[in-house]
C-alpha cells in the first residue's frame, strides 16, 4: 500500500493564523508518501522520524514496515518550504488507519494537527488542513472553503529559512491588532482581486517584520516582486520569508511565461507546482 500526502503553499494569511487569521492555502504536489508492508520498522529519508512516530503512536497504529519518502521531490539543493512535516503527519496516520482497515475521517486532521504543533512546538495547523484536503481553500479554525485562483508560479529565492525564529519575533510584538484587521480585509480581497490582495500583503508582511525586527524579503524576493509588477502580476514571499520560495500571480499567459524566462535569466527558478487533491493512496492490486 502506498500512501501520498501532499505539501502547501500558503498564498494568505502568514503570521496573521499565529492569531487566529484566516488563510489561504494551496495544497501542492510535492510531499510525504508511505509505503506500508508486513514488518516492524519506521524509516525516513533523513531518519528523523519524530514527526511520524508521533502519529502513528497517536492512532495506536498497527505493527508494520512504513517507510516514508519524498513523493515528487523538487531537484534544488535548499529546502523550499512546502511543508514536509506537516505532511508527514497526515500521511502516517492515513497509513496507519488504513492497516487497521478503518476508514480515515475529519477527526484525524485534529490529531494530526496537535501532533504537528506537539512535535514541532508551533503551528496554525493550517498546513495540515491543506495536505489533508487538497485543492486551494480559504480555512478558519473549523471552516473551509474552495477558493477559485489564477495559475500560480512559484520561485525559488536561492536561500534556505527557518520559521521558527521569526515566528517568535512576530509573538513578541504586544500590539498586533492593526496588523490582524488588515490581514483579515486582504483575505477577503483576495476572492474579488487576488493580485492586488497579494501584492498588499507582502507589504503589510513586510512592515509588521520590520516592527519586529526581522527579516522578511531578501534581495531575491524583491527582484522576484519586481519583476512579477513588470509583467502585470504579483508576488511575495510564500511562508515566513527570509528566503524559500516566493508565490507569483501573472493574470496574461504570455506574460507569465516572460516572467518565468525573466527569472531563470537571473538565476532565480521557478518549480513545477501544481495544486493537489488531498491525502490519498493506492492498494494492493487496485
Amino acid at each position: 500500500m502506498l500512501v501520498y500526502a501532499p505539501g502547501k503553499l500558503f498564498l494568505m494569511g502568514e503570521y496573521a493564523v499565529l492569531d487566529g487569521g484566516d488563510a489561504i492555502v494551496a495544497a501542492v504536489n510535492h510531499g510525504v508518501f508511505c509505503q506500508v508492508q508486513p514488518g516492524d520498522n519506521c524509516t525516513t529519508p533523513t531518519g528523523d522520524t519524530r514527526f511520524v512516530d508521533a502519529a502513528l503512536a497517536a492512532i495506536s497504529a498497527p505493527t508494520r514496515n512504513y517507510r516514508f519518502g519524498v513523493w515528487n521531490p523538487v531537484d534544488s539543493p535548499h529546502k523550499v518550504g512546502l511543508g514536509g512535516s506537516a505532511a508527514a503527519c497526515v500521511a502516517a496516520i492515513a497509513a496507519g488507519r488504513l492497516a487497521q482497515g478503518q476508514e480515515i475521517g475529519d477527526k484525524d486532521v485534529a490529531t494530526a494537527i496537535q501532533v504537528h504543533q506537539t512535535v514541532q512546538g508551533s503551528g496554525s495547523g493550517r498546513d495540515v488542513m491543506a495536505s489533508y484536503y487538497g485543492g486551494v481553500h480559504r480555512y478558519s479554525h473549523t471552516e473551509k472553503r474552495p477558493i477559485n485562483t489564477l495559475q500560480l508560479s512559484v520561485i525559488h529565492s536561492g536561500k534556505s529559512a527557518q520559521t521558527g525564529p521569526r515566528v517568535q519575533q512576530y509573538r513578541s510584538l504586544d500590539e498586533r491588532q492593526a496588523f490582524l484587521r488588515e490581514a483579515a480585509m486582504l483575505v477577503d480581497l483576495f476572492e474579488e482581486n487576488p493580485v492586488e490582495a497579494l501584492e498588499e500583503y507582502g507589504r503589510l508582511v513586510e512592515s509588521i517584520a520590520q516592527q519586529a525586527g526581522f527579516s522578511y524579503l531578501t534581495a531575491a524576493h524583491e527582484r522576484i516582486r519586481s519583476l512579477a509588477r513588470m509583467h502585470g502580476g504579483a508576488a511575495k514571499p510564500s511562508g515566513a520569508g527570509g528566503g524559500d520560495i516566493a508565490v507569483a500571480l501573472i493574470p496574461e499567459q504570455e506574460a507569465r511565461r516572460a516572467f518565468i524566462a525573466a527569472c531563470r535569466s537571473e538565476d532565480l527558478f521557478d518549480l513545477p507546482v501544481e495544486t493537489s487533491r488531498g491525502v490519498h493512496w493506492e492498494l494492493p492490486n487496485a
